[in-house]
């Protein structure tokens, strides 16, 4: 019997105080767009994803308790290159907490972020 794809994550929130500045510091940092959304009293700014793997998105509003600066961490993809997406932190009004570590073999680089939420968060990328 074939069973579906199953993910150890599927879905994340990154608490906002912000709104509006957390979207736009992501979008800046991602060179994408985030959709907004309203669930009963809570906002949210939702990362595109292909619906068949990893969502999730920023989010404010009574269930968001911002920051978030210890405990789970969550890595963003910011292929395909680190380094392009950290050229953009600090001009998007966050800064660089961890600078890019090689990882061993073909596992890529990582590096951590404050964004302008104090949210500490992971970019990943093969290159």
């Amino acid at each position: 019997m074939d069973h579906p794809t199953v993910n150890a994550l599927n879905w994340f929130e990154i608490p906002v105080r912000d709104l509006n500045r957390a979207g736009a510091f992501y979008e800046t940092l991602l060179a994408t767009t985030l959709r907004r959304e309203t669930i009963g009293a809570s906002q949210l700014a939702v990362f595109r994803s292909d619906g068949h793997g990893v969502g999730g998105c920023l989010m404010a509003g009574d269930a968001a308790q911002a920051p978030s600066t210890s405990g789970t961490l969550v890595y963003l993809n910011a292929g395909p290159s680190l380094d392009a997406v950290l050229a953009r932190v600090e001009a998007a009004g966050g800064r660089i907490s961890t600078p890019t570590v090689r990882l061993p073999g073909d596992m890529g680089c990582f590096a951590h972020i404050t964004d302008t939420e104090g949210n500490r968060v992971g970019l990943h990328a093969l290159t």
